[in-house]
């Protein structure tokens, strides 16, 4: 008698557990994110023009650490179809991905539209919304149109024009099925990496001023975009249209007053230089790095800031020119004002901000140098930005896990990761910050930039070996689909076999 009672507490407890499990919400949109040069391939199949990245890897391809590139990747322009059954083996809500601007422009200009391009995105998205999952279209992932490139690309005050152009089409033959449009992904990126850290294509190191042109023209292409759909196509077709931004977190190394002040200009160089124009009350640049900007000019002899400055129309034009605020988080970076510093040439962003940064040897690593498992780090970068920027509606667009290509698929360490986003995710919902979606990157592997194929992110295993380009569900997709359909993080569950099937009734 008496096991018997200890037998039905312990089952009493056990639905207790259950029952107070921390769930997300049942209109929480989850997903997976790609991009169109790092899966399509097809890279000059029907009408496609060149963009930069065919023609870094065609002109300097030992930039790529395996000497591969972008030409076939995962075929996905002729396997759409399954990719499409891999959401609905994994259940999603939705799906993000971007559109090749010279697949549908092949010069970048609006007066040559490319059948068909439109009409492979139009096949997508219509095979999407066949089995209800919901399509988040980014306009522009990086592969600029190389004949836009050759005008000046971002650093070319007209660059506004050609993107709102190129908005125009898209909106046109698109938005009366997709309701949420990303104008751009990853800022900093595009500015940084692309026009003076030597790690995207073009591969330019514009010194210093660059950088800082691309980050004033981007903000105000982005802010076109959103007008023309706000005014002419959002009271048509009624859907969004926002921006996202890489927002790693930023922490003080110390609670010094240094360290603290050290970690925020960080942020404003990482990420603010994009955010504060849109979201914040006041517009334009965050002020303190403007300040060091403008500081650093006059003492390298510039006679006016590199920092080009918003005239007050500008300012009002681009407040508030985003839905959401999609953010792509990946991990935590401390950051000292003394300690970790390296060298960075004169004028440049990195010698501006004059930090050092660094990430502990205890968070755990994954097959790229630049990720790590941190604690509670999506809880901290949306708390601040939630503060700071007055309580936007935040996506996370993406998040994810690399592990290396010999790894198989019995992917433990991406589940350990997952599970700890998506606690943080919860402990961010907790905290009352409306976030609305979670997308992982990624579906399925891909060219991963200048790391080739040696860094996996996929939820799926692609065989590059196979002409057929063959798609395997690694452990991760169970773990993912048991989340997406249940709603909760459960440690417990474990996948009865890897042979990945479509529930009907999901």
């Amino acid at each position: 008698m008496k096991s018997l009672v200890l037998c039905l507490l312990a089952v009493a407890c056990h639905g207790s557990t259950v029952r107070q499990q921390r769930r997300f919400p049942d209109d929480f949109l989850f997903g997976t994110a790609t991009a169109a040069y790092q899966i399509e391939g097809g890279w000059n199949t029907d009408g496609k023009g060149e963009s930069i990245w065919d023609r870094l890897v065609h002109t300097n391809p030992t930039v790529i650490q395996d000497l591969t590139n972008g030409d076939v990747a995962a075929d996905s322009y002729h396997n759409y179809k399954r990719d499409v059954e891999m959401m609905r083996e994994l259940g999603l809500d939705a799906y993000r991905f971007s559109l090749s601007w010279s697949r549908i422009l092949p010069t970048g200009m609006a007066n040559e539209v490319n059948p068909a391009g439109v009409a492979y995105y139009n096949n997508l998205i219509d095979e999407m919304l066949k089995y209800n999952i919901t399509p988040l279209v980014t306009l522009y992932h990086w592969d600029l149109p190389q004949k836009l490139q050759d005008l000046g690309g971002f650093m070319n005050p007209l660059f506004t024009d050609w993107f709102e152009d190129y908005a125009r089409i898209v909106f046109e033959n698109f938005g009366d099925r997709v309701k949420m449009f990303i104008t751009f992904n990853e800022p900093r990126e595009i500015c940084f990496e692309g026009l003076e850290d030597m790690n995207k294509a073009p591969l330019l190191n514009t010194t210093g001023i660059g950088v800082y042109l691309c980050a004033k023209h981007l903000v105000l292409a982005n802010a076109r975009a959103y007008h023309l759909y706000n005014n002419e196509f959002k009271p048509i077709q009624g859907g969004q249209c926002g921006i996202t931004i890489s927002v790693n977190w930023f922490e003080a190394d110390t609670d010094s007053d240094e360290d603290l002040a050290a970690a925020e200009l960080m942020r404003q160089a990482q990420w603010g230089i994009y955010a504060e124009p849109i979201f914040s009350s006041e517009g334009g640049f965050p002020k303190e790095f403007s300040q060091r900007i403008a500081e650093k000019s006059t003492q390298q002899g510039f006679s006016r800031s590199r920092l080009p400055e918003f005239t007050e129309e500008e300012k009002a034009y681009v407040k508030g020119s985003s839905d959401f605020f999609g953010v792509n988080h990946y991990t935590t970076v401390k950051v000292s004002a003394r300690k970790h510093k390296a060298f960075f040439s004169a004028p440049s962003l990195m010698d501006d901000v004059d930090v050092g940064t660094y990430m502990p040897e205890e968070y755990a690593a994954s097959a790229s140098p630049w990720l790590k498992l941190a604690p509670n780090s999506i809880y901290n970068a949306l708390i601040h930005l939630n503060e700071k920027y007055n309580s936007p509606t935040f996506y996370i667009t993406e998040n994810g896990w690399s592990t290396y290509p010999d790894s198989g698929l019995i992917d433990d360490d991406r589940i350990t990761y997952f599970r700890a986003a998506w606690e943080s995710a919860l402990n961010t919902l907790d905290a009352g910050v409306n976030l609305k979606g979670y997308m992982v990157w990624s579906l399925l592997d891909n060219m991963e930039w200048l790391e080739g194929y040696i860094a996996c992110f996929g939820l799926y295993q692609v065989d590059y070996e196979d002409p057929a380009r063959t798609r395997t569900a690694r452990k991760s997709a169970f773990v993912y689909k048991h989340l997406i359909k249940n709603r909760f993080i459960d440690y417990e569950y474990e996948p009865e076999s890897l042979t990945m099937t479509i529930d009907d009734g999901f």
